[in-house]
């Protein structure tokens, strides 16, 4: 509990409040032995960080580069108090600045930043009740020099602390980009090979386990969508999913274009069906983006697959005009067939409609008829399953597979055409049927 005010009057009050000028003088004094001291208070500090944050490197360079921040902080705060201005309306030292770039070169966490211009606060606090120690004056007076002192010390350390944190930021960034530039580069160089590129050189340049087993996936999000960071949230969620499916390490995220991603996860060891698992992840998150997955490939030449085959279901969903939160796989049945036919949907739509004929059209008809031909041509003997499995009686379901044979205008001799193109149909939707 602090102790009760003695219950004077008002004007008794009055008369204990300290003059501006003699708070204007000491708060000099102090500004004074500050910047005299400057050196000895600037070791007193850097050994104080240097011991408390143990993120900092041992670097002669960041050394020397704080032990100069520091004391420019020093005799910008002195400046401050001399002139009796704000604290946020001085200038940052250049040094000081120069440092925060030099930190986030070195990968140094922000939080350590933070941390070390607390811990400054306080050391320089300390140092200046040492110095009020040394100075008489009346207890009212002492009092308004604290306040003063203290408040200009915390408006400074606040504004400094953002302004160098904002230096630290735009250099960080600014190496994230130059990292990913030229992570991108190395892994469309291994994706071409061209020329041949030896693995564990490629490994260490991409800092990804290309010996391992890979599932490939191409991530995007809709045009409409899409927002200035959106690479950033496309490695967010990258890094949620490979944690939820048990990745065995940090997964590679490339930026492929302003709306989509090249992902690999790594597994050290052959994974069970970690497709499901992406599957289930992506299905219950509600800002998902798209994903195309390959199948499980290992060592360098699976990391191509894998990728090869997201690209071409990846082309298939584009085709199919499939929409985020939409999760394909080359696994999903016939899927990576009907993307094998090529990418040129128009090229696409003008075979099947010349395999299928009248049965290509884009009706609710030709749809069903082409749905029991899909899956008469698969069910070989078992016709009657097949059947029972469409809520058909036999004669009815060969009823209209004669209907979809008449309907196409020719007979099954080409029935491989015939499977290809009605897989075509079922994965590439009206983009490949003919309007009416």
């Amino acid at each position: 509990m602090y102790p009760a005010l003695p219950d004077w009057p008002p004007d008794i009050y009055l008369l204990h409040v300290a003059p501006k000028h003699d708070v204007d003088k000491y708060v000099a004094v102090v500004a004074q032995r500050l910047h005299q001291r400057v050196d000895t208070i600037g070791d007193t500090l850097r050994a104080a960080i240097e011991e408390a944050i143990t993120e900092l490197p041992a670097d002669a360079d960041v050394a020397e580069s704080m032990a100069a921040s520091i004391a420019g902080n020093l005799e910008t705060i002195a400046a401050v108090l001399l002139a009796g201005t704000p604290a946020t309306a001085a200038d940052l030292p250049l040094v000081t600045l120069e440092f925060g770039r030099l930190l986030a070169q070195h990968d140094v966490p922000v939080t350590a930043l933070v941390r070390a211009y607390r811990l400054g606060q306080r050391q320089l606090t300390e140092v200046i009740f040492g110095e009020l120690h040394n100075i008489s004056m009346e207890p009212e007076t002492r009092v308004a020099v604290i306040e003063r002192l203290t408040t200009v010390l915390l408006e400074y350390v606040d504004w400094a602390a953002e302004q160098f944190v904002a230096a630290y930021a735009e250099e960080h960034q600014h190496r994230l980009v130059q990292q990913s530039n030229v992570r991108t580069a190395w892994v469309r160089g291994i994706l071409d090979d061209h020329p041949p590129v030896d693995t564990d050189v490629a490994a260490e340049a991409i800092r990804y386990p290309l010996r391992w087993h890979h599932l490939a996936l191409i991530i995007w999000r809709a045009e409409t969508d899409a927002r200035s960071d959106e690479f950033a949230r496309l490695r967010r969620f990258t890094a949620d999913l490979a944690a939820a499916v048990g990745a065995s390490d940090t997964p590679l995220c490339v930026a492929a274009d302003r709306t989509s991603a090249w992902v690999w996860l790594p597994y050290r060891d052959a994974p069970g069906d970690v497709v499901t698992k992406v599957r289930d992840y992506a299905g219950a998150r509600p800002d998902a983006p798209g994903v195309a997955m390959g199948a499980v490939g290992s060592g360098m030449e699976g990391f191509r697959r894998s990728h090869r085959q997201a690209q071409r279901v990846r082309a298939a969903a584009r085709a199919r005009n499939l929409a985020p939160p939409a999760v394909v796989a080359a696994t999903d049945s016939g899927l990576l067939a009907s993307a094998l036919l090529g990418s040129n949907v128009q090229e696409i739509r003008e075979w099947v409609a010349d395999v299928l004929g009248p049965l290509a059209s884009e009706t609710d008809d030709d749809a069903r008829l082409r749905r029991v031909l899909h899956i008469f041509l698969r069910a070989d003997s078992g016709y009657p399953a097949a059947a029972r499995d469409l809520g058909l009686s036999f004669t009815a379901f060969n009823r209209l597979v004669e209907q979809a044979v008449s309907r196409r205008g020719r007979p099954l001799d080409d029935r491989l055409d015939v499977e290809l193109a009605l897989l075509a149909c079922q994965w590439y939707g009206a983009a490949v049927l003919r309007r009416n």
